[in-house]
């Protein structure tokens, strides 16, 4: 693999880990509904402002469908629920947690194209599961009553990923690049109608609006494009590695900026669910460097 490509999966693993940190301290002021919303929102505009540079075509009447659908199960539902479990999750569990989204994506492979899963998915299924109740049985925050609901809405949002992983494979092809762009102008008009609901908590400062636009433009528009780069460089499988190093990152910038503890529980459950991961996606390095190469790198 290039240089070039080693050091763009390492910035976007940092990327992703840190959104979850900027949930975490943008919504318990604006809401969970409200934090979701903005960052599609900005998210959006920013894509459309690059698309408008590239004089890309948005294929809007022959892909709003898929937008939507898109948008709401990759965007809206998955954001919301993590906006919401942040109020009360730390940031590593947050980020671990989010690592079991290839496992989920096995299954609904094997649910929707009904077929049995491989010796070898069944066993990284079963590790993840593992690593989740190791992760969460020793953690003394899971063991209050009202953490429950937030727990199971990290792994809800996982399961979307998942899910929209699974559907893409069986619709026809569009540009990555208008998937993106798309999806969040349809994840932003689905959150629309939830917000008006859940009134904003307290006044944001400087902070907290820093906070929401580095989430909407770094860590949703501009991360889009170091992915899709990514995809084209180095394939859409190996692309996928970023998956093992967002939880390295999430618990980093979670004991960094918030004091979060790191038990052993922390970084036990991470490597027993990154590995159930490995096992599920069939990643090898060795597979990783020769693709790399056929790529052209």
């Amino acid at each position: 693999m290039a240089l070039g490509s080693i050091v763009r999966l390492v910035v976007l693993a940092a990327i992703w880990g840190s959104s979850f940190l900027f949930m975490k301290i943008a919504s318990p002021v604006l809401g969970a509904p409200m934090v979701a919303e903005l960052r599609v929102g900005l998210a959006a505009i920013f894509l459309l402002m690059i698309a408008l540079y590239l004089r890309k075509p948005f294929q809007l009447s022959e892909n709003w469908r898929h937008y939507l659908i898109v948008g709401f199960f990759n965007s809206a539902l998955p954001f919301l629920l993590f906006c919401y479990a942040a109020l009360n999750l730390t940031v590593s569990m947050l980020s671990i947690l989010n690592a079991t989204s290839p496992i989920w994506g096995a299954v609904c492979v094997a649910v929707w194209d009904r077929q049995w899963m491989s010796l070898r998915s069944v066993l990284g299924l079963v590790l993840g599961i593992i690593g989740v109740s190791i992760l969460l049985g020793f953690d003394p925050i899971v063991m209050q009553l009202d953490n429950v609901l937030p727990i199971c809405a990290v792994l809800l949002a996982a399961a979307c990923y998942g899910l929209t992983s699974t559907y893409t494979r069986h619709v026809k092809s569009v540009d990555p690049f208008n998937n993106a762009h798309g999806s969040m102008w349809g994840a932003t008009l689905a959150l629309l109608l939830v917000v008006p609901f859940f009134p904003i908590q307290g006044t944001p400062d400087m902070g907290i609006i820093s906070a929401v636009v580095v989430l909407g433009v770094l860590c949703s528009g501009v991360a889009y494009l170091l992915y899709f780069r990514l995809v084209k460089d180095i394939g859409a499988p190996s692309a996928l590695t970023v998956t093992f190093l967002v939880p390295v990152f999430g618990v980093f910038w979670g004991y960094v900026f918030l004091d979060e503890t790191i038990g052993w529980h922390t970084l036990f459950g991470a490597l027993t669910v990154v590995g159930g991961t490995v096992l599920v996606t069939g990643f090898s390095l060795k597979r990783l460097f020769k693709g790399s190469e056929s790529d052209g790198q």
